[in-house]
């Protein structure tokens, strides 16, 4: 009994550990995004990227996407609008909704925060991990790979 509860209480400091390891990097990654001076906000880049990766969107869609209110996607938009990073046509299903779709100068600022991220990333690489220790590094990405790809049961996609 006594193994079964050191076993259940390294499994629940690993979980934990991994979970604040992962959040703290998180954060480094996005704070080194937006070192770039970009003016905008973790949300708005947030929105920046959903709209690249799932191509374009109604305002609604983004909010529940996001698990944002609507008048603070509303907000987003407003400032992406302004920036002309973002622009907004006719649904062409519904013309009373608006698709939202990353402009060119959203894609070419999108494109400069993921080059500062990246550079973020393998500076600090090069400055922690040594030459021995990149393929434990390797070996440690295709595990994160592995969780990343589980879903809800724990079984990979």
């Amino acid at each position: 009994m006594i193994f079964i509860m050191n076993s259940t209480h390294e499994q629940d400091s690993r979980t934990v550990r991994l979970a604040v390891v992962i959040k703290r990097l998180r954060a480094s990654l996005q704070e080194a995004a937006l070192a770039g001076a970009t003016g905008l906000s973790l949300s708005q880049v947030s929105i920046l990227r959903r709209l690249r990766l799932d191509g374009p969107a109604t305002a609604a869609s983004l909010a529940t996407a996001e698990h944002v209110s609507h008048q603070a996607i509303a907000q987003n938009l407003s400032d992406l609008k302004a920036e002309g990073l973002v622009k907004a046509t006719p649904d062409p299903e519904d013309g009373r909704k608006r698709l939202i779709s990353v402009t060119t100068a959203g894609n070419s600022l999108f494109d400069s925060v993921s080059a500062s991220r990246n550079a973020w990333l393998a500076h600090a690489i090069e400055l922690t991990v040594t030459d021995s220790e990149l393929p434990i590094l390797d070996k440690a990405i295709e595990l994160l790979e592995r969780l990343a790809d589980a879903d809800n049961s724990g079984k990979t996609r």
